[in-house]
């Protein structure tokens, strides 16, 4: 029984559901600062009470976002409350920004964390390069020494996934380092930092081989736009790990765009019955619904960031009856109007 409940525990974080202690990380900065944020909690379809009751499995990745664009708008700040200072919006495209215009990553890293150090003044960033790894370092400068666990969390993660978006290829970690013990269920985090994870370190920040420094920036002024316009569901929300049913559900759904087949339709295309695949979907703890509005919202982020489609036909494309149901349901995934998102 408990080698089962471990089990389900360490899939809550795998696509269908992100944890929790995910959950309340983002919201502990402005909840520390005396705020009250359940408003914006019921607004995303989640009962404040429930969250904080032990056993509750935690918001799809869907609310996650909206729940943290609906604060970063509401605080204008991009860390919520996490820092001595707000990160004004705008920060993380400036610090994105810097990385496209180096040549390497060593040149990027160097340029990213010089405008973090003038961004903030908690955390010195800075490259460090010892022997056969590099990592970026972050070193608390508060008088207290002590960053918030879910703000040292964050820096790493967002940093790792910018610093591998800018090269264009997979960034292996060898290890990450933390000045927090070691977390009460550190299979939660097997997932979003998928290395080594080092506890009560004198500074925190993520490692990597140093040859890695030599690798080139490869994007370009187009890819970093379109990347801006959902770089915070990329860089912040933990992966989506979609089962081995789920991900074939998802593909049969792709390929179908912009058809959209119903359950027996799907089970029929993937060799298997309606009954059947609602069991192997519900063992993943997902749905075909799920499924079906994760791929919309991803479609409808892709469609509104690169095309000037309008809004009737692409909620026609979607499978929404109309316009007004299509763009409800866009506010509810990402905190944002279609319009207010393509006009980012």
């Amino acid at each position: 029984m408990a080698k089962d409940l471990k089990t389900r525990k360490s899939r809550v974080n795998t696509g269908t559901s992100i944890a929790p202690v995910f959950v309340m990380g983002l919201l502990s900065g402005l909840e520390n600062k005396g705020i009250d944020i359940d408003g914006h909690l019921r607004q995303i379809g989640v009962d404040p009470v429930a969250l904080r009751t032990p056993g509750h499995t935690g918001v799809t990745p869907m609310q996650y976002a909206a729940l943290f664009y609906a604060l970063m708008n509401d605080s204008k700040d991009e860390c919520l409350g996490l820092f001595s200072r707000p990160f004004k919006p705008g920060s993380f495209a400036l610090t994105a920004r810097e990385g496209l215009s180096a040549s390497d990553l060593r040149d990027a890293i160097k340029r990213m964390t010089s405008a973090l150090n003038v961004l903030q003044d908690d955390i010195t960033f800075s490259l460090q390069v010892q022997g056969d790894e590099a990592g970026m370092h972050m070193q608390a400068t508060v008088p207290s020494g002590h960053i918030a666990p879910f703000a040292e969390e964050t820096m790493v993660r967002v940093m790792w996934r910018l610093a591998a978006w800018l090269i264009n290829v997979p960034l292996p970690v060898l290890h990450f380092s933390f000045t927090y013990p070691k977390p009460l269920q550190p299979e939660l985090y097997d997932l979003v930092f998928p290395a080594t994870r080092l506890y009560e370190q004198a500074a925190f920040g993520f490692w990597f081989k140093s040859s890695e420094l030599k690798t080139p920036v490869s994007r370009d002024e187009p890819a970093l736009r379109s990347f801006l316009t959902d770089a915070y569901t990329q860089v912040l929300s933990p992966p989506r790990n979609f089962g081995t049913v789920s991900q074939r559900v998802r593909n049969c759904l792709m390929r179908s765009y912009p058809q959209w087949p119903s359950l027996e339709e799907v089970a029929s295309r993937i060799r298997t019955t309606p009954s059947s695949l609602q069991r192997h979907l519900a063992a993943e703890h997902t749905s075909l619904q799920w499924l079906k509005d994760d791929l919309r919202r991803d479609l409808a982020i892709s469609r509104l960031s690169s095309s000037r489609v309008s809004l009737v036909q692409l909620a026609s494309e979607l499978g929404f009856s109309d316009s007004p149901t299509f763009q409800r349901a866009f506010k509810r995934w990402t905190g944002q109007t279609c319009g207010t998102y393509r006009a980012r």
